[in-house]
């Protein structure tokens, strides 16, 4: 009996290394669309950071048997493609949304990201999450915020030193009336004559 043909072995490594180099992947139904569409969509997906892959469900089984993705196998029923994502997943699950609402063949599966399972509905929310860009402008505003407010405080506490301090010298008299006092002082010092 021979072992599994060449070809089918290196789609295997193909599928395990498209997986492993991935930082997520959504399962799609493509049946009734056209070869020029998904021409259209694999360029957008492309341009989103994701690969879309056609390969027979029995070698993805295999890709995945005995791995944490297993769990793919529930999806991998009927005419299905892969979205291998390189690069943030929320771009990626829009150009999916948009695609899919001008052609409603192309349904969404569900999809794994990093080690956790998505339905169809989990793979489509993640089309409105902000993107990793702007999600990294918040947490930085975030972090931020605080250490402007302890900035403002540093600030304040000498200020307020100085209003203290002002208010305290206007209620005893003033700074000028002292130094006119002292300047006199000095001035009568000097002004005597010396007798000799």
């Amino acid at each position: 009996m021979a072992g599994p043909r060449p070809e089918k072995v290196a789609v295997v490594e193909e599928v395990r290394e498209h997986l492993a180099s991935s930082s997520a992947a959504i399962l799609t139904e493509y049946r009734g669309l056209k070869v020029g569409d998904l021409a259209t969509l694999r360029r957008q997906l492309r341009t989103a950071g994701a690969d879309y892959k056609i390969f027979k469900n029995t070698l993805v089984r295999r890709a995945t048997a005995d791995t944490n993705q297993a769990a793919l196998d529930a999806y991998l029923k009927g005419p299905t493609a892969i979205v291998f994502v390189r690069d943030d997943i929320g771009p990626v699950a829009k150009v999916l949304r948009d695609f899919g609402r001008v052609h409603p063949q192309l349904v969404v599966k569900g999809g794994l990201l990093g080690t956790q399972l998505l339905d169809a509905n989990g793979a489509s929310a993640l089309a409105d999450l902000p993107s990793r860009a702007v999600l990294l402008a918040q947490l930085a505003g975030a972090i931020a915020a605080p250490m402007r407010q302890f900035a403002g405080l540093l600030q304040a506490l000498p200020r307020s030193l100085a209003y203290g301090l002002s208010a305290l010298i206007d209620k005893r008299g003033g700074v000028a009336e002292a130094a006119v006092a002292s300047d006199t002082a000095e001035v009568t010092d000097t002004a005597e004559p010396a007798e000799g």
